[in-house]
């Protein structure tokens, strides 16, 4: 049986729960979130021109270069680009957001590949987005966990949405809970907060009611002596289920859990008349 963290206002946990959703979402789908991606594009060596990004883009040993004919322009960091700009060397997982009227073209590495991202308001999957179904927030589903962590980060490669792409990630230790009267156990990276983890994960809904690849957890700092709130009902979808121009990671092998999680967010309603939906072979 799954065990509340303590006696909860189911009222007010439905509040916070659905303000934070509608935040989700909200930024999901604002003027340059995800659903604004129109193409997703690999750099070699040759300069090469993309029809919804200005300029020539190329990937050299010396960094990501654009070059801009004479009445072209990107915006970036207050200054306007012309002709030939060198955007350096990246590191992995960062994006540079440099501006194209009201697109912004995204410069990025992802797998150790250099990528140009564009990402433009009038997208017809973000104009036509109308939020992602979930279940209903259930107390039931927050359960206390305990986090154990590694002596030292380890190194951890994981597969890709993107055939043949693969992330690696530090894992930083595990997190334990128990749910059903069984022992289950996490693997962690760093989260997206100071002290936070970030938990990728399938379960037996997924392919069912939830994305078929992965669902991810962040989870707040441990208190002192380890423990953890592991809120189900928080589990999102990453870009990848809403959109083909996603690299998404894949969750480790151990985070494949065998029990059905009826908590978090489900499949997204594709668009009418979109075609379905990709997923990766496990």
């Amino acid at each position: 049986m799954t065990v509340e963290t303590e006696p909860t206002d189911r009222v007010a946990f439905a509040a916070e729960w659905e303000q934070w959703h509608a935040q989700k979402d909200e930024a999901l789908a604002g003027p340059h979130g995800f659903l604004a991606i129109t193409s997703l594009n690999w750099l070699d060596a040759t300069p090469t021109r993309f029809p919804d990004a200005p300029g020539a883009w190329s990937s050299t040993p010396d960094g990501v270069l654009v070059e801009l004919s004479e009445d072209e322009e990107l915006a970036y960091e207050g200054r306007v680009l012309h002709g030939r700009h060198n955007f350096g060397v990246l590191a992995e997982r960062v994006s540079l957001l440099p501006v194209a009227g009201d697109a912004v073209i995204e410069v990025a590495k992802r797998g150790g590949h250099d990528i140009v991202r564009p990402r433009h308001p009038e997208n017809t999957l973000r104009l036509a987005f109308s939020g992602t179904p979930a279940y209903a927030p259930d107390p039931a589903w927050a359960l206390t966990g305990r986090y154990v962590p590694f002596d030292t980060p380890r190194p951890t490669t994981v597969g890709a949405v993107v055939e043949g792409l693969e992330h690696v990630y530090d894992a930083v230790g595990t997190v334990e809970f128990e749910a059903g009267g069984a022992p289950y156990r996490l693997t962690a990276f760093d989260g997206h907060t100071p002290g936070g983890l970030l938990v990728l994960f399938t379960d037996a809904t997924s392919g069912v009611t939830t994305y078929a690849a992965n669902r991810s957890l962040s989870i707040a700092a441990p208190d002192a002596d380890g423990t953890v709130l592991v809120d189900f009902n928080r589990a999102t979808n990453l870009p990848c289920a809403y959109t083909d121009l996603a690299t998404c990671p894949l969750p480790p092998a151990e985070n494949r859990l065998p029990l059905a999680i009826e908590a978090g967010e489900r499949t997204p309603t594709a668009p009418a008349g979109a075609a379905p939906r990709s997923v990766p072979a496990a």
